[in-house]
């Protein structure tokens, strides 16, 4: 069975988008090679990428250029390699190499993913499509990147969930550049 792994970037007080939707403040910190080589060893894990319509066409427009390819060339590298899923109800095509378009119900399609044979799945970004697997608890393992800064206002991860979900903590590492990376799974 596949499992369903959630990377996002949160900052101290809890936003993953700013007010402006983007999470370019999560790469605004300084140069650490701590950081850099975890985000290089992250990358090469493998597995499929799931992303939102949002998340899709940020991540696209950034990823298959020069510029991600100068600024961190293991991580574009694979970003482009690396199968990617993308759910959209409004996108008719998508052009980043090794995207499938999925126009279907989240929920039952990560369910029928799951079951088959194939790559673990890990989903970033994607805030709406984030909150409605986690009602759903089809996400096997949350793991949050926390970052010193406050945003003021932006959009929360789980807007959507209803019921409290109980997690444990499977993991945690403090970087330089002051990022801790946290790790948790349903309890």
């Amino acid at each position: 069975m596949r499992r369903l792994t959630m990377f996002n970037n949160l900052t101290l007080d809890g936003f993953f988008t700013d007010r402006n939707g983007t999470t370019r403040w999560a790469h605004e910190r300084d140069a650490d090679e701590e950081w850099t080589a975890f985000s290089s060893e992250n990358a090469n894990r493998g597995g499929a990428l799931v992303f939102g319509r949002v998340t899709y066409d940020e991540m696209a427009s950034f990823w298959p250029t020069p510029e991600a390819h100068k600024m961190m060339p293991v991580v574009a590298k694979r970003m482009n390699e690396m199968p990617k899923i993308v759910f959209s109800r409004k996108l008719d095509k998508v052009s980043w190499q090794n995207t499938t378009l999925v126009k279907t119900d989240p929920v039952e399609a990560i369910r029928e993913l799951k079951k088959e044979a194939g790559p673990d799945l890990a989903i970033m970004g994607s805030g709406t499509i984030v909150s409605q697997l986690t009602a759903a608890r089809l996400i096997d393992e949350y793991q949050f990147v926390i970052t010193p800064f406050i945003l003021g206002k932006g959009r929360t991860l789980f807007e959507s969930v209803q019921d409290k979900l109980n997690l444990k903590m499977v993991g945690s590492r403090s970087f330089k550049n002051g990022n801790v990376f946290l790790r948790y799974e349903p309890a």
